[in-house]
């Protein structure tokens, strides 16, 4: 009997591992071509800051934040966000204007989800990939989802271990093998996720390895405007590491919807 469970168990293993073997020597290839000079191939300012640390979310995130910290924006703790200014000072702003209505006011939760995915905000993604900075979406997807799969192998030939070692007859003699046949696919999921954390979870971030040196040494070019260093630090803490940097807890509340 616990044969048959152990042929799923194997399946599940070798196919999962495969496919992030496969993730991995995508990964490779990648950081085998090397980045674009990054300030010759793109400005690396607060924006591009945090789509590296978090992605179309974090800009959106930081978008918010700096409007409202110049009273162009209402930001509610209720979840509303309301247009005071309706004069973007840039592609982004009027972008995010735009989403909120001719109404001038929405839901924050839906604001985020639909300026995350629209094009002002992709072409900040788009040309980071290019300099080599960000990670391209198609690889972290793809690693993301091989990750996943092992872990679920993983998980699987667990519980067929349990359910195998349940249904062998006592005194039988069969749980000693019944362990060291499930003990391969164990120990070739285990050790794949062992090696995804060397070779593949770098990739599974927003920022590939390049990009991740940009977020090291955190340049933050002054090139969106006057701001005292009060703001500049609030900005730059929130693309680094989003809404949990905004010292307003209302604030906070707010950008969580």
């Amino acid at each position: 009997m616990w044969v048959i469970l152990l042929i799923p168990a194997c399946a599940a293993a070798v196919f999962s591992c495969l496919r992030l073997v496969r993730v991995a020597a995508t990964a490779d290839s990648l950081s085998a071509i090397g980045p674009a000079r990054p300030e010759e191939a793109v400005g690396v300012g607060l924006f591009e800051t945090a789509y590296l640390a978090g992605g179309p979310t974090r800009v959106v995130d930081l978008a918010l934040v700096r409007m409202a910290g110049r009273g162009r924006l209402h930001l509610a703790h209720t979840g509303w966000t309301t247009v005071v200014d309706p004069q973007g000072r840039s592609r982004l702003e009027r972008a995010l204007i735009g989403e909120i209505g001719p109404e001038g006011q929405c839901r924050t939760a839906a604001l985020r989800a639909a300026l995350a995915a629209h094009p002002t905000v992709r072409d900040i993604g788009e040309r980071l990939t290019m300099a080599g900075l960000a990670t391209p979406a198609t690889v972290r997807e793809s690693a993301l989802l091989a990750i996943r799969q092992v872990r679920h192998a993983l998980l699987l030939a667990t519980g067929l271990l349990v359910a195998a070692l349940v249904l062998a007859a006592p005194g039988s003699g069969q749980a000693g093998a019944t362990v060291a046949w499930f003990a391969l696919p164990l120990v070739l999921t285990g050790g794949t996720l062992l090696m995804a954390r060397v070779d593949v979870h770098a990739y599974t971030a927003w920022a590939a390895p390049a990009g991740q040196e940009v977020l090291r040494t955190a340049r933050i070019p002054r090139q969106y405007g006057p701001a005292d260093d009060a703001e500049r630090e609030l900005l730059t803490a929130v693309a680094m590491v989003g809404p949990d940097a905004v010292p307003d807890a209302r604030l906070r509340a707010a950008l969580r919807g």
